[in-house]
């Protein structure tokens, strides 16, 4: 997520999974939107320091917090599970939270989803369309960008429990021409600790993108932008949110599965998962209904409608597309391993630090504060999906903008503030970016990509390019 503040609109407005471009304002937006297709890791998938500036009050912030403002005395306390059940008073609180935080960050519209042992809470606010106000509605489909990544790491995890790779071989028993690939091993590129160059930082990938949205890329043009500069750390050193690891593992997915990667996603998890809306698309459409996506990931930093634009770039980082029901249905299928053995799962929830507080980094999903999964951000779109194990509570949202808040997600600022009401011991919380989200616009691929810190770029990456990263 790219920390630079970038002018708003009055009116709402509507991915980017890779996140901020190079130096000029719209180019160092839309590189961020590419790198971003993190999702929940945005302010660790900045590469850079932010040169923005931040308002000196936000009324908004993504910083933990005990207690909600609007969590307060003779309000219901969170059971022993860590949820407060939802009573009316509780349901109206947090239909108040995301009206505000709604307004304030200008997103057109967003889908949230709840469901808890006690009950559960489906709406939306704002419209899917800015041009006909068609309000927001939790059937429509929104990218997903970074959201992605649970899927692939999900595809490697099964070909694990299959018999057709070990986490710690090295991927260039696999995949050809990694560089240093003989010391990286699958592990370390699910975890993002591989110590690769993110192509999504490279400034000629970014300025490609930033001026041709239908760009149509192949993976191994995608890996060459971050193959042609050395490498950031040596492997398993250090966290680093790198879409790039997940073009790999995309590669990966398709020799030992022996089908296109995102076929082999559809068969082996999609399907399995019994996900009916969610879709790995091979061009720039749409599933019918769907809402609208805005970006200022553009050469003049204005906003446009990213809605159709190809998700080449982002692949299997952060190609996808979802509803929110079925993104509350693959967060708690995620977290639990109900499609992976036991073991596997275990080794996928070993989550190492990032270097956010109270936020780590498993194999393909994070563990922020309790909660389990994953966010995501791409030019347009921002989703989160996560799943609260001790509560057997999921929490998904979409929105269709990617335009970053005071330096801030706004899918992370719309987590932050539900939590807050619903789970106060457990507040989802991610830093306000720093300068550039380590992915392209999507989470996904939005969301979150650290650096040698999580909300910084590391010492290694040339000063010039950390602004020019897009998020997923």
């Amino acid at each position: 997520m790219t920390k630079t503040r970038r002018p708003r609109q009055a009116v709402p407005r509507s991915i980017a999974v890779p996140r901020c471009a190079a130096t000029p304002r719209p180019v160092r937006r839309a590189g961020a939107a590419a790198l971003a297709l993190t999702g929940l890791l945005s302010a660790a998938a900045c590469s850079g320091p932010s040169s923005g500036k931040q308002a000196a009050e936000p009324v908004i912030t993504a910083e933990p917090a005990a207690l909600s403002p609007s969590y307060g005395s003779g309000s219901p306390s969170a059971s022993a599970n860590g949820v407060v059940p939802l009573t009316p008073d509780v349901t109206a609180r947090l239909d108040a939270a995301i009206q505000r935080v709604l307004s304030q960050t200008g997103v057109p519209g967003v889908n949230v989803g709840i469901i808890t042992p006690g009950g559960t809470y489906l709406k939306s606010f704002g419209v899917a369309d800015k041009t006909t106000g068609t309000p927001m509605d939790p059937s429509l489909h929104l990218r997903i960008g970074s959201e992605t990544k649970t899927f692939t790491a999900t595809a490697v995890l099964r070909l694990v429990d299959q018999g057709k790779v070990g986490l710690d071989d090295p991927i260039s028993a696999y995949v050809d021409g990694v560089p240093g690939g003989d010391g990286i091993t699958v592990r370390q590129l699910g975890e993002m600790r591989s110590g690769l160059f993110p192509y999504s930082s490279d400034p000629d990938f970014v300025n490609t993108l930033i001026n041709d949205p239908n760009h149509v890329f192949t993976p191994d043009q995608l890996l060459a932008y971050g193959y042609k500069h050395p490498a950031v750390s040596p492997p398993g050193t250090q966290f680093q949110y790198n879409n790039s690891n997940y073009i790999i593992l995309g590669k990966l997915v398709e020799k030992l599965g022996g089908l296109p990667a995102g076929r082999f996603i559809t068969d082996q998890v999609i399907t399995p998962a019994a996900l009916g809306q969610t879709s790995f698309p091979t061009d720039g459409t749409m599933p019918s209904p769907y809402a609208h996506g805005y970006t200022e990931q553009t050469p003049s930093g204005a906003i446009a409608d990213a809605t159709n634009w190809n998700p080449s770039w982002a692949w299997t980082a952060g190609a996808m597309i979802s509803t929110v029901a079925d993104l509350e249905s693959w967060a708690r299928t995620m977290a639990t391993g109900a499609l992976l053995k036991p073991a596997t799962q275990a080794e996928r929830l070993k989550t190492l630090p990032t270097g956010d507080p109270g936020v780590g980094y498993g194999f393909g999903l994070f563990d922020n504060n309790g909660w389990i999964g994953h966010n995501g951000s791409l030019p347009g779109y921002e989703s989160v999906a996560v799943y609260l194990p001790q509560a057997q509570s999921t929490l998904a949202l979409q929105l269709n903008t990617d335009v970053l808040y005071q330096g801030s997600e706004p899918s992370s600022l719309f987590a932050n503030e539900i939590t807050k009401i619903l789970s106060p011991k457990h507040v989802y919380s991610i830093p306000p970016a720093s300068a550039a989200p380590s992915t392209p616009a999507s989470g996904s691929a939005s969301g979150p990509a650290p650096g040698a810190t999580s909300t910084g770029s590391p010492p290694s990456l040339p000063a010039s390019n950390s602004p020019s990263t897009v998020r997923t």
